[in-house]
């Protein structure tokens, strides 16, 4: 079974990273080159790789810190690596993924040669992401009958990949319908490519078409990723998954939120910070001002599902009542 093209869009080279342009795929396959950490870091913010690629990126740009700082005496350098690894943080903090990358490659560091370290370190953790998306879209595929109509949002990237190729390992077809995402159309971009690629014709709609779409049968289960999962249930995800769970519980259909595990360090929502994204992009579509002068925009990249409005969290560990999900750690 052949890897769809978007699984792997960040590159380490000799001379630094390269990073596939999202926010341009699949009209224009162009590749950002990152010669410094910090230009990964750039990338990272300004939406140039969403969803797991910033993990990747992560990984990689904390190779190309090693390298920046291998001169430097060995104390030096790790604390200039553990300031790199907080500048990645920093650049996108509701998803916790970046911050886990960071904190084991850190926890991976011993007394030997820092780039062998951190590339090794980096290079397992990226496995075990893939492993962990592997296990996590077995289990998805298990709650989906045979020619079930999928309701997506936004890009679920290797969560979406990996439930597509259980589902189909287990003899099972699926149909889907994809919202198109605003403000950057990942759903009509990535996620509609994605599946395209993978032998699917699916169907688009507007991101205010999901309650009628859910309403008139065009779907019958919502599946998305979860950036973040509270110990709570609590599922936090790109803006516009609250009105996807709204909808599939006022109309009787299963919510299933994908996450490889829920964050032991955020019990509440009140544990998790929101990105407020600059207003600006909201007033904007592929580079293309879509609203009139003199308007404000307004942008929490996410929001905030309560535990009541999901009908299972799907972790690597399996499929869980959000009241139940802390037993996936």
């Amino acid at each position: 079974m052949s890897t769809p093209e978007l699984a792997d869009s960040v590159r380490l080279t000799e001379d630094g990273v390269d990073i596939l342009d999202r926010r341009a795929y699949p009209f224009v396959r162009a590749w950002v080159h990152c010669a410094t950490s910090e230009q990964v870091a750039v990338a990272i913010e300004e939406m140039i790789t969403q969803s797991s690629g910033p993990l990747f990126a992560t990984t990689a740009g904390m190779v190309l810190a090693a390298r920046e700082v291998r001169h430097e005496p060995p104390a030096v350098a790790r604390e200039r690596l553990r300031a790199r690894g907080g500048r990645f943080i920093a650049t996108r903090p509701t998803n916790n993924h970046i911050r886990d990358a960071v904190r084991a490659i850190l926890d991976a560091i011993g007394d030997g040669d820092l780039v062998a370290e951190v590339t090794a370190a980096a290079a397992a953790h990226d496995a075990a992401y893939r492993a962990r998306s592997a296990a996590l879209g077995g289990h998805a595929a298990e709650l989906l009958p045979d020619g079930a109509r999928v309701l997506t949002h936004c890009w679920a990237d290797y969560y979406l990949i990996a439930t597509v190729q259980a589902a189909e390992q287990a003899g099972k077809r699926l149909e889907f319908v994809c919202t198109e995402t605003r403000p950057y159309l990942q759903g009509a971009r990535l996620t509609a490519a994605t599946l395209v690629e993978m032998g699917y014709r699916p169907t688009l709609i507007t991101d205010g078409m999901v309650a009628a779409a859910l309403a008139d049968g065009l779907a019958d289960v919502a599946l998305v990723a979860a950036d973040r999962v509270t110990l709570d249930g609590h599922v936090i995800n790109k803006v516009g998954t609250l009105g996807v769970a709204l909808a599939a519980h006022r109309f009787g259909a299963p919510f299933y939120a994908l996450v490889q595990r829920p964050d032991p360090h955020a019990p509440t929502p009140a544990d998790v910070v929101i990105e407020h994204r600059d207003g600006a992009e909201v007033l904007h579509a592929q580079g293309h001002r879509t609203a009139a002068e003199g308007v404000t925009g307004h942008y929490p990249a996410f929001d905030t599902t309560p535990p009541d409005l999901v009908t299972r969290i799907v972790t690597e560990k399996g499929a869980y009542r959000p009241e139940h999900v802390r037993e996936a750690l």
